[in-house]
């Protein structure tokens, strides 16, 4: 698709905010060795410099199954699996160690390229990798020795916040070494949840040959962790991989991680599309999938008119200037996505006579059918109930038929208060339904 200018500039309008809330955050980003040698191992390694150079600290924890299947099989090894975990002997691990090493050379290699087709190629970002994680060994399990399987005893979060400051992308292999200096084979997936979790990271993204979780055969945009760990113990997984990852990212997300995002490695640009629009590219884990709805702040402005102009112009909602909000900005409550948007809003204008005037709701178009409107009339409800209003009325043009679902009468502009019905646009023609509040319940 050929994109205008105007396309360009509405995106960029569109990703500025998530540019500004990410930068300056620690994200991880955990890679399977198939993303590391798949098609589209290029551009998704020039995405994470497209992070790097907008200043968010990257660490990247990376997997090596296929690598490390192909090198032992080139010896002659033939592996054996227990839950999915390799089984590990001193014999093999050479050659593990050989195979991962070739992974932290290949992104080295691909990080060292910079940005293509842009006016920074060639420009080095700086990688490190080093004995930053501490193993212990897995031990028996299920009356299984699994040898040289390790676990993550701690991370040296001092040396990566080091790296960090220093303007380096760390690469965190999936090997860990004990203090007598064994070296012990890790799951990626464990590794990186540790890291996230100790790091105290902002999000930890997944990206995999899975585009994410699907429940009924739709993907979810959003899942919330209790609803993943109902699909976990339901055994509706289909493969050990996703297995992993899921409980992975429900370990890091039910500690110290807020956020665990899952996107494929097969759609080139998932990772910008994931973290910088609000459609996303994958599936987004967090405690509470459910906005925020609260008062709004001199500072949602900008998000308030981004929010309501689409609707000014169309004639469904009345202009309001900046000025005007800013002096009114108490009066509205905004809902507020996890990842930091506006979704919608809504006013309320305590009047005289115990009168109460809803005002300015609107939803952000991708969020339409998701019932924001209603959470956010709930709230205003609940709002004017606390401020002793025994009835709210409504003007509008669009949207009577949905206040009459939501208990709402028509009743005509001569029921307004005297003042309103002064400014009463007989022009623009709005129809005017109120209803009672029960204050007996109020709290």
């Amino acid at each position: 698709m050929i994109m205008t200018s105007k396309s360009y500039v509405n995106l960029f309008r569109e990703s500025a905010p998530y540019i500004h809330a990410h930068r300056g955050k620690t994200f991880v980003i955990a890679l399977t060795g198939e993303a590391v040698d798949g098609p589209n191992r290029f551009s998704l390694l020039a995405d994470i410099a497209v992070l790097h150079s907008i200043g968010i600290r990257i660490i990247l924890v990376h997997g090596a199954r296929p690598q490390i299947d192909k090198r032992l099989s080139e010896a002659g090894f033939r592996s054996t699996f227990h839950e999915d975990v390799r089984i590990s002997d001193n014999t093999m691990m050479p050659y593990i160690e050989e195979a991962i090493g070739s992974i932290r050379l290949q992104l080295e290699k691909l990080l060292s390229m910079g940005l293509p087709n842009s006016p920074v190629l060639g420009t080095q970002i700086r990688a490190v990798s080093g004995n930053f994680t501490i193993a212990k060994p897995v031990g028996v399990r299920d009356g299984i020795d699994h040898l040289f399987c390790g676990e993550v005893r701690r991370i040296d979060k001092g040396a990566i916040e080091s790296a960090l400051d220093g303007g380096c992308v760390v690469i965190m292999p999936p090997i860990g070494f004990s203090s007598s200096g064994e070296v012990f084979n890790l799951s990626y997936q464990d590794l990186a949840s540790e890291v996230a979790s100790f790091m105290k990271a902002e999000k930890l993204i997944f990206i995999s040959s899975l585009d994410g979780v699907y429940i009924d055969g739709a993907l979810q945009k959003r899942l919330s962790l209790a609803t993943l760990a109902q699909l976990i113990a339901c055994d509706k997984v289909q493969s050990g991989l996703e297995r992993k990852i899921l409980q992975s990212a429900y370990k890091c997300c039910s500690e110290q991680v807020a956020r665990v995002h899952l996107i494929t490695e097969k759609t080139d640009g998932a990772l910008l599309s994931e973290l910088f629009t609000r459609e996303g590219a994958g599936t987004l884990i967090s405690k509470d999938k459910s906005e925020t709805i609260r008062q709004a702040k001199i500072e949602d402005i900008g998000g308030l008119l981004e929010l309501i102009q689409p609707l000014e112009q169309r004639g469904i909602l009345v202009k309001r200037s900046r000025e005007r909000l800013e002096v009114e900005i108490e009066q509205f409550y905004v809902s507020i996505h996890p990842e930091g948007f506006m979704l919608g809003c809504a006013a309320l204008y305590p009047l005289n006579e115990n009168m109460g005037e809803i005002a300015c709701v609107a939803t952000h178009p991708d969020f339409t059918k998701q019932g924001t409107a209603s959470r956010l009339l709930t709230v205003i409800e609940e709002r004017a109930k606390q401020q002793s209003i025994s009835s709210l009325f409504v003007l509008t043009t669009h949207a009577a038929h949905w206040f009459l679902e939501k208990g709402f009468t028509e009743c005509g502009p001569d029921l307004l208060p005297e003042d309103k019905k002064l400014l009463y646009n007989y022009k623009r023609n709005s129809k005017v339904l109120s209803k009672k509040m029960d204050l007996q319940f109020a709290v």
